[in-house]
């Protein structure tokens, strides 16, 4: 284990010293040659630990469930992310993330170029620290904080835009919690129109090929808004009427496909949950080349801002990013993912609740119709508290009807203590068999006989209380991302000053 950890360590050292011997070879030696090199080194270590965190979130819950192993995940991954930063990535970049800092306040290119390596080596550190304490956290709050720390040490309070540090930091709540919300809606209508069915199959055959090409109808709108939005700009209308052709292809397609395979499956859910298989890998693809082409800008962006202020030495808004920044991006998270990823995939699928491939659908589902919505509301939100507010979402949403599952069952046996066993084992066997809606028939009647009296209800709920979400995850979780904004910049302010300290003259 421990020549392992020093072997990754070793491959990691390797891309950044190649960063180093190549562009050695491109830049001119002196000051502001050198410094180009160093932040192109730094660039390259935040890639790699965007691809060991971020990323985590595309590919968890298809891991978790159960559709990809970690090596597939990290194929699809690795190969889609670069794909996306790539062929998506865009040409020009913002450089100054979010519009958090006044620019026009940094007038001295050299104050901006320490300063955007001080905030992209802030974010690449909370990142690494992040990861190895094994929390998902957003990394473009990661950069936001670096930049807004090294911004106020270099200029004052005054460069900062706190209109929109007051968004972001609303965001802590809002994308969770729609995404929870999304994921648990999805969970929810799932299980009451399939899984709670008595014929499942049949139910499956009708809602399936609707629950998939909604799905793909999403993950072409998302794609086509965010994924391509820098080759393709166009509007909602126009990204969802391409999505809408697709999603009606895809609905012919799988309910071809769930009719000819429904014959070969079992009534019940673990059948019901391998038709999810196909649409789970998919979507880790796609939500991976999405990913690629917009937070690869985390990594290159303040790159290409120290790039463009070296080469005409002043501070613009825009920014174009050579292929070689792009390389270093793409490759940097790829690289990442694929030596320390599989610690934060294991994190988002199997340590925060147990995922079925049900499950991780309505997650993947969540993600994307929670930035759709978000984007077209104007509010800023992250994918990575989208995505792990999913997963905490369908965890509690199981956690509910497990528990209350639970206490029915006692309720009956409560109700039936004194009858002959071979009744009660008779009632509940037509009572589990039964669709939901007439479940609460057979309860409604079976209370009518006799009910339960307040106190055993109360006691049945107490001792029927689950608890299949891991509340240390909760609360390890959100520290983390309350903590990344203030954490990134406090650290950000102090390496500008180091730095700022290390190039003025004696």
């Amino acid at each position: 284990m421990r020549y392992t950890k020093l072997l990754k360590l070793g491959i990691a050292g390797l891309f950044i010293a190649a960063i180093f011997v190549v562009l050695s070879q491109r830049v001119e030696s002196g000051g502001g040659g050198s410094l180009l090199v160093i932040a192109a080194m730094i660039g390259g270590y935040m890639a790699l630990n965007i691809g060991a965190n971020d990323v985590a979130n595309n590919v968890g819950p298809a891991v978790g469930a159960g559709a990809l192993t970690i090596l597939g995940a990290i194929l699809i991954a690795g190969v889609f992310e670069a794909g996306g930063a790539l062929i998506a990535g865009g040409d020009v970049v913002s450089t100054i993330k979010k519009g958090i800092i006044d620019p026009a306040l940094i007038p001295d290119a050299n104050v901006f170029i320490w300063l955007m390596m001080a905030a992209l080596l802030a974010a690449a550190i909370w990142l690494n620290v992040a990861t190895y304490v094994g929390a998902p956290v957003s990394t473009t709050h990661s950069i936001v904080g670096g930049v807004l720390g090294a911004g106020i040490a270099a200029a004052g309070w005054d460069i900062a835009n706190w209109d929109t540090m007051g968004k972001i930091a609303a965001s802590w709540v809002i994308s969770p919690l729609l995404g929870g919300l999304i994921a648990a809606g999805f969970l929810y209508l799932i299980k009451r129109f399939i899984v709670f069915k008595s014929d499942k199959i049949a139910a499956a055959e009708k809602l399936v090929p609707i629950f998939v090409a909604l799905m793909m109808w999403a993950f072409s709108v998302y794609l086509i808004l965010k994924g391509l939005k820098h080759i393709w700009k166009t509007d909602i209308y126009t990204a969802g009427a391409v999505g809408l052709a697709i999603a009606i292809l895809v609905y012919i397609l799988v309910k071809i496909m769930v009719s000819k395979s429904s014959g070969k499956l079992k009534n019940d859910r673990e059948s019901v949950g391998e038709l999810f298989v196909i649409p789970l890998i998919i979507s880790a693809a796609m939500l991976s080349f999405a990913h690629g082409a917009n937070d690869v800008a985390n990594a290159i962006g303040p790159l290409a801002a120290i790039n463009d202020a070296f080469i005409s030495s002043q501070v613009s808004t825009k920014a174009e990013i050579p292929i070689w920044i792009m390389l270093i991006g793409a490759l940097g998270i790829s690289i990442g993912l694929a030596l320390f990823g599989p610690k934060l995939i294991r994190t988002v699928g199997t340590e925060i609740t147990e995922l079925d491939k049900i499950r991780a659908f309505c997650v993947a589902l969540a993600a994307s119709i929670t930035v759709i919505i978000a984007s077209q509301l104007g509010l800023p939100v992250s994918s990575t508290h989208i995505a792990v507010g999913g997963v905490f979402g369908v965890g509690f949403l199981r956690e509910y009807l497990e528990s209350n599952h639970d206490r029915l069952i006692a309720e009956i046996r409560d109700h039936y203590v004194d009858e002959p066993p071979e009744k009660v084992e008779a009632f509940l066997l037509r009572f589990e068999g039964a669709d939901i809606s007439e479940q609460g028939a057979i309860l409604a009647e079976m209370k009518s006989e006799r009910g339960l009296k307040k106190a055993d209800q109360k006691r049945l709920r107490k001792a029927y209380k689950k608890e299949l979400v891991k509340r240390s995850m909760a609360i390890k979780i959100a520290a983390a991302w309350v903590i990344t904004v203030p954490a990134a910049g406090g650290l950000a302010a102090l390496l500008y000053f180091t730095i700022r300290g290390m190039m003025l003259p004696a």
